[in-house]
């Protein structure tokens, strides 16, 4: 702004000069024009006070064209295809376009699509289309999170998967009121960590294990694996009995407890909440008081592996008076609504 009002002020003051001053004036400015612009480079920088003086100058006296060339003609189309651009984008600024969805619907979209890397657009699709959600198949291609490397399950995803086909066996030690040594055999599912089996007795045989693998699984219901201790007492009547089953033997290394962890967590548990808490009389005893915990343990206690519900699977009740039901004399309850 202030170089158009000194543009003014310097032609206010040029009508009032004399002709001669005025062409001497003009040839000293364009000597000095000529010597300004062998020293710059030869594409010129004009700001938006520049140009707006030089189009009101022109306007007033067209002749001046002739004088001055300030832009190339290539200029001139980049300016016109700026204009075009910025014409048709102000002409389609109201158009709709896509509507956007919600922001929990995209979250959800992207969160499908990380908890199953195997699920396509499609898929999620369908899920939303079941869940209420009224969203167009491109939209959710278009949220979707999409991987570098191909889709791959987790640790836990694979481990959990095979569980089911994996069951334990392990006996620990009792002694009894006459200072006697029982053996309690426990067999343990890993799917739900459930307590298959539990049996009593005096003198662990061969013959009697293998019985005991016949009783626990009927042959349409044989885990695949039976992960056991390396054990003298397993012995070839037993490992022919699991082939005979179509169940693979999988005994652990020599002095390796931790390879039959689950089992062994078992044992503790049982010894933990039950057996170092009761003086056992004799075989019976001890298989009554085995039977009880087992229908504790799979139907009423709960497990921090299980999402704190119990291996058999246990119903939420929300309305009712609470009421405890005493289990193994009192040393544990049971608590439901009635």
């Amino acid at each position: 702004m202030f170089a158009i009002l000194r543009a003014l002020g310097w032609f206010v003051g040029d009508m009032f000069k004399s002709r001669c001053r005025l062409e001497a004036e003009n040839l000293f400015l364009r000597h000095q024009l000529t010597i300004a612009l062998r020293r710059v480079s030869p594409r010129l920088r004009l700001g938006g006070m520049d140009r707006a003086l030089l189009v009101w100058m022109t306007r007033i006296c067209p002749e001046l064209l002739e004088l001055v060339q300030v832009v190339k003609p290539e200029t001139i189309l980049r300016w016109h295809r700026a204009g075009f651009a910025a014409y048709w984008r102000w002409k389609s600024r109201k158009r709709p376009g896509r509507p956007k969805i919600d922001q929990g619907l995209r979250d959800l979209i992207q969160r499908m699509g990380r908890e199953n890397p195997l699920w396509g657009a499609s898929r999620i699709h369908g899920e939303l289309l079941m869940l209420g959600f009224e969203v167009a198949q491109s939209t959710v291609s278009k949220y979707m999170l999409r991987g570098q490397n191909p889709p791959s399950q987790t640790w836990k995803t694979f481990l959990r998967n095979h569980a089911q086909a994996i069951a334990a066996i392990d006996m620990c030690v009792v002694p009894t009121l006459t200072f006697e040594r029982l053996f309690a055999l426990l067999i343990l599912g890993h799917g739900r960590r459930q307590l298959l089996w539990c049996e009593v007795t005096r003198y662990p045989t061969a013959e009697w294990l293998a019985r005991q693998i016949t009783e626990a699984f009927p042959w349409s219901s044989a885990p695949a694996y039976l992960v056991r201790d390396n054990d003298r007492a397993y012995g070839h009547v037993f490992t022919r009995r699991l082939r005979a089953m179509g169940i693979r033997d999988r005994p652990i290394s020599p002095r390796s407890p931790w390879q039959n962890g689950h089992a062994e967590r078992l044992i503790g548990t049982v010894r933990r909440e039950c057996l170092d808490r009761t003086l056992i009389f004799g075989e019976a005893h001890l298989r009554r008081i085995l039977a009880s915990y087992a229908a504790y343990y799979n139907q009423v206690r709960t497990h921090l592996a299980l999402d704190k519900n119990a291996p058999s699977g246990r119903a939420v009740q929300r309305s009712g008076s609470i009421v405890s039901i005493p289990i193994l004399g009192g040393l544990h309850h049971q608590y439901v609504r009635i």
